[in-house]
């Protein structure tokens, strides 16, 4: 057991020996996180914090269930390793659970250590069935840090990594509040005519022989999440029908009852060719990612053998946290939790930007949310720059963190992403604090 230090030890030792990700390191400045529990977790001077982000937007569960816990425990004392190749009894019952959870006939996964890593073969998985190189993403979108996954990615946290894989090509997102494509009154629908017509148009020009996939996190994450219009989603499937290109949806973050449903796709009823996940697949207990795939690309790789594999594909100690946490999530009714929360939290949200001149916009579905924050409501100036932070955002990150709260902060966005296991009066004690910390930001606005 590792002995007992200081909050300082631990922040000094872990600054000396550990390289932080997406951080220039002399600015890391980590909480000594020691325990959790729930929607909270503490520090090393006991202080405590609400998870209004479940860690990185995966603890769907809560901290520290027991019968999560236990089920690792169990699995390390009846088999700790097996190799890709072998089939276990978790392995077995993984599979099937999922097969039930998943839409339409995509009943046959890939396991990974992560989201990145199914990305990675999903890219692998579409450019073999098609055989086809060119994969079509967006802007506003994070895949992961992998060499193909952050070639995928559209935001900037791509510059520094190009150039990456050949053959990406982006197109908008379907970002409402800041779209060129949307005139006031536009309806959903027409909204996302326009969107997918300007996706027709490149696969136009791109050639829809050289595609082999139109790949897109269902709804968005830390990008903005932006919620695509109705009809948006049904419209991309209709063009990849059309032109015998896949449709796969990450659904790393949004997925496993984040939004209220088993994966966000069922919010609109269709059925991708493929969907990542990872993240509430465990609720990050143990790393695990996972490609659902459709019957014809199952069926397609039966007499062509599959280039890819990973050294603890499909670990037993992973698939057994997946396991008990997927029953943990019916057996506590956690989508219909998301769902009554889901709602409290809208309102919440609704109520802000009814009071605050510096919140520019709210969207969630779920237990998925966010609010952007302006300086001016007209010209929707953002309170930080694109890819930048600002004082004023620096400020209200400072106020979450002294008062308790655990917020992720991007650019002049914030998320409201709290385990699903939350309660109304935690999540109503988050706001209050959220109500209080907005004046901040208000004092900054300018129109």
């Amino acid at each position: 057991m590792t002995p007992m230090m200081s909050a300082e030890e631990m922040v000094a030792l872990s600054k000396r020996h550990t390289f932080y990700s997406w951080s220039a390191q002399a600015a890391v400045n980590p909480i000594p996180m020691v325990k959790a529990k729930g929607v909270y977790f503490w520090d090393a001077h006991g202080k405590r914090y609400l998870d209004l982000n479940s860690q990185l937007m995966c603890v769907n569960i809560g901290h520290g269930d027991q019968r999560v816990i236990d089920a690792i425990k169990a699995q390390a004392d009846e088999l700790v390793y097996a190799g890709p190749g072998m089939a276990t009894p978790v392995r077995a019952e993984l599979g099937r659970m999922l097969a039930e959870l998943t839409p339409g006939d995509l009943n046959k996964f890939f396991f990974t250590l992560g989201g990145a890593e199914a990305n990675e073969n999903a890219i692998k998985l579409a450019r073999g069935y098609t055989g086809r190189q060119k994969i079509i993403t967006r802007y506003r979108s994070y895949h992961g840090a992998t060499a193909g996954a952050i070639s995928l990615t559209g935001d900037p946290r791509r510059w520094a990594n190009e150039p990456g894989l050949p053959g990406i090509v982006r197109v908008f997102d379907p970002y409402q509040y800041r779209s060129l494509l949307y005139q006031a009154g536009d309806s959903d629908e027409v909204f996302a005519r326009k969107c997918l017509d300007q996706v027709e148009e490149v696969i136009q020009y791109e050639g829809a022989y050289t595609i082999a996939a139109i790949f897109i996190e269902t709804v968005t994450g830390t990008n903005g999440l932006i919620i695509p219009p109705e009809g948006y989603l049904q419209g991309l499937r209709a063009i990849c029908d059309r032109h015998g290109i896949l449709l796969i949806c990450d659904e790393v973050m949004c997925g496993l009852g984040r939004t209220g449903t088993w994966f966000a796709v069922d919010h609109w009823n269709v059925v991708p060719d493929l969907i990542t996940m990872a993240k509430g697949l465990t609720s990050a207990y143990m790393p695990l990612g996972a490609v659902a795939m459709s019957g014809k690309i199952a069926a397609y790789w039966d007499d062509q053998i599959y280039y890819g594999g990973l050294t603890y594909n499909a670990h037993p100690m992973s698939l057994a946290a997946a396991i008990a946490n997927l029953k943990v999530i019916q057996d506590d009714d956690l989508l219909g939790n998301t769902q009554r929360q889901g709602r409290v939290m809208a309102g919440l949200l609704d109520d802000l930007k009814a009071e605050h001149p510096s919140v520019g916009d709210v969207r969630s579905i779920g237990l998925f949310g966010i609010i952007e924050l302006v300086k001016n409501r007209a010209t929707k100036e953002p309170m930080a720059p694109f890819n930048g932070t600002s004082p004023e955002m620096q400020r209200l990150a400072a106020f979450f963190k002294d008062h308790g709260l655990y917020v992720f902060i991007h650019w002049n966005n914030f998320f409201t992403n709290p385990p699903l296991s939350i309660t109304e009066a935690e999540l109503r004690g988050a706001f209050e604090i959220i109500n209080r910390a907005l004046e901040l930001t208000d004092a900054a606005v300018t129109g």
